[in-house]
């Protein structure tokens, strides 16, 4: 490795102190070394003496601990208080190192003018494997430096960031370094400020590399925007193993989101969502992706808003999933009841590995108190049953019939009847026919309760349908957000060129091509398999493949690519048009590619078989003209015949 002097590290001569005041530093210099130090081999030697000149010309106190452990394969410099000078020397004298692979520099307070230091060292270095720069206030500029060092250097696997101030616009350095840097495989980024556009940035970084397996976003703030876009890249990631991405206030709406991933991801190992404001229902939603993952080993849900019900819901989901792989589920912070202990036996009997941790026993499914019948209800209940009037159940106490009695004699004769109300229900009854305290009880509102009832009825039922819309109308904006957001971020490696549409003859351009995901295409290939099988005859037009040889088809207006395949036949909805071939993709081909060009002499691709049932209005055209000629030949011969006989 080629020795790069002190000038190629950015020393500029203003770093370099004075004759005069190299000759006061000299006198001044002094060093925390101990003074029975061992003897050091000569590669040590040369690093260490690089290194205390490098702090001579900085202005830097060395630290001894770097020297005193220059043999050793891990450097642990955390909490040293460098600054970017102390950076700067320390980056000048690994240059030439080739035994360190570990350098921690955690807490340093280096700034971004350090990590500008470490590039240039890095540049040259390719013995460092692991690099940590947790908490050293590296910014928007740093982060663009570290960058760098994932664009040129090709023996970092793993680089810790947490702490360091990145904002949202700071992760396009990420997701753009990483899309063609597949050696990294940790990185860590928590305890930053990646919010929503952040997580846009992140989603792309996971669909597009091929090599990270760790990922730390622990303590950002991704909320429900930035959580759907990351989760849409998780969606179509193949290498990512774990995932940290506690204190992000997910909500619910980024558990729906994430089930989402989880039902196509499989690689996922370890996931981590404490603390993400997660309710019973996002539980729920996330399950709903737990069902049909099979790789996903450890989920961690501590210190979120579960209760028994949540804790129920994961139990019962690897219980009914066979395919399961989960062995550990965190909820530490939920307290249990003897039903969830008892079905958590029940579920280990079937999978011996699961470890499920809880808080303990002792807590309580929540039992909403039973609603009240509205007193006035029952009343006419009991009326209508008995086919009384209220002058009927009433005129013994209103002699008068006014309709108006006094409190006490209405209590009375309430109480005294069959009628099944409780006391609390009396006093609610009279406090609504009595609403100006006047003794007297108006019983005339009764005679209104049936519709009173139907307009009550009607308004809860209004109510309750508008809040279903809504939780309706939201999870289907979140899922077409995502479906926006994986379409947005799915790697173009992964997209299969299909042909594309019709396109007008008159314009001059090269034919478009529509990009298909592998999933719908390896939907499509399934489908098409059962292509030839009896059920699937129908009025539609089945293609079979083409037994002879005969010369490709190439019609002169579209000279690019175009694809037929065989319609879903079992399928409800409505028919094409006749002459109208529809794709796998639901593109239809031009009306010159009808009835008449799929034939077995235009195409060898494709052969067209018509229903029985189908209409075909040339081939009886045709046929009705040969019976016609035939007709009349036979009319000529029998009456040559007849002229013969007489």
């Amino acid at each position: 490795m080629s020795m790069l002097s002190f000038e190629s590290l950015c020393l500029k001569e203003n770093d370099c102190p004075s004759p005069t005041e190299q000759q006061d530093t000299e006198d001044e210099f002094d060093t925390d070394l101990e003074s029975d130090e061992k003897e050091e081999s000569n590669n040590k030697t040369s690093i260490s003496e690089v290194y205390l000149e490098a702090c001579r010309l900085v202005g830097v106190v060395p630290v001894s601990y770097f020297i005193q452990n220059l043999d050793s394969t891990t450097m642990t410099l955390n909490h040293h208080g460098l600054g970017p000078l102390g950076c700067k020397a320390l980056a000048i004298a690994l240059v030439a190192d080739m035994n360190i692979d570990t350098l921690e520099l955690a807490d340093n307070h280096i700034q971004a003018e350090g990590a500008k230091y470490l590039v240039e060292m890095l540049r040259a270095n390719f013995t460092l494997q692991h690099l940590d720069l947790s908490n050293n206030y590296l910014q928007s500029e740093g982060a663009d430096y570290m960058a760098k060092v994932l664009l040129d250097n090709i023996s970092i696997k793993s680089m810790k960031l947490s702490g360091n101030g990145f904002s949202d616009d700071d992760a396009k350095y990420f997701a753009d370094a990483l899309l063609t840097n597949s050696r990294i495989k940790e990185l860590d980024l928590s305890h930053n400020e990646f919010c929503g556009k952040g997580g846009e940035h992140l989603g792309q970084l996971l669909a597009n590399n091929e090599g990270l397996e760790m990922l730390d976003l622990s303590w950002n703030h991704l909320r429900m925007k930035g959580a759907v876009a990351f989760c849409a890249g998780l969606k179509v990631n193949m290498m990512l193993k774990h995932l940290d991405l506690s204190w992000n206030g997910f909500g619910n709406e980024g558990a729906l989101a994430m089930g989402e991933a989880l039902k196509f991801n499989n690689t996922l190992v370890h996931l981590n969502l404490n603390n993400n404001r997660l309710t019973n229902e996002g539980v729920g939603m996330l399950c709903r992706g737990l069902e049909f993952n099979d790789t996903l080993r450890v989920l961690l849900l501590a210190y979120n808003s579960l209760t028994v019900e949540g804790a129920l819901t994961l139990v019962n989901v690897v219980k009914n999933t066979p395919r399961t792989a989960l062995e550990e589920i965190n909820i530490c912070n939920v307290l249990v009841t003897e039903t969830f202990v008892h079905l958590l036996e029940v579920t280990c009997q079937e999978h011996p590995g699961l470890d499920v941790q809880y808080g303990g026993v002792g807590g309580f499914i929540a039992k909403k108190p039973p609603k009240r019948v509205d007193p006035m209800k029952v009343i006419q209940d009991y009326l209508d049953q008995r086919k009384l009037r209220l002058w009927d159940f009433f005129r013994n106490i209103d002699k008068d019939g006014t309709m108006r009695v006094p409190v006490a004699d209405f209590r009375k004769a309430v109480q005294q009847s069959s009628i099944p109300l409780d006391r609390y229900q009396i006093e609610e009854l009279i406090q609504r026919l009595d609403r100006d305290r006047t003794g007297m009880v108006d019983y005339r509102g009764l005679a209104d309760t049936r519709k009173q009832m139907m307009r009550d009825h009607r308004r809860q039922l209004r109510k309750v349908e508008s809040r279903q819309k809504k939780e309706k109308q939201k999870s289907d904006r979140i899922l077409k957000t995502f479906q926006s957001a994986v379409d947005a971020v799915t790697p173009r490696s992964s997209m299969v060129i299909s042909p594309g549409g019709p396109r007008d003859d008159s314009s001059g351009g090269p034919q478009p091509f529509s990009a298909t995901p592998l999933s719908s295409w390896h939907h499509i290939v399934m489908s098409n398999s059962s292509r030839y099988s009896v059920s699937n005859l129908s009025n539609e037009h089945v293609h079979l493949p083409m037994l002879g040889g005969t010369t490709p088809y190439r019609p002169t207006s579209s000279p690019g690519m175009r694809s037929y395949s065989q319609p879903n036949l079992l399928d409800d909805s409505p028919r094409s048009a006749p002459g109208i071939s529809v794709s796998a993709q639901g593109i239809r081909s031009d009306s010159e590619f009808g009835h008449s060009k799929l034939s077995p002499t235009a195409n060898h691709l494709t052969r067209s078989r018509p229903a029985l049932d189908a209409k075909q209005p040339v081939v009886k055209a045709k046929t009705k003209k040969v019976k016609k000629k035939k007709t009349t030949k036979r009319v000529d011969k029998d009456l040559k015949n007849t002229n013969v006989k007489l």
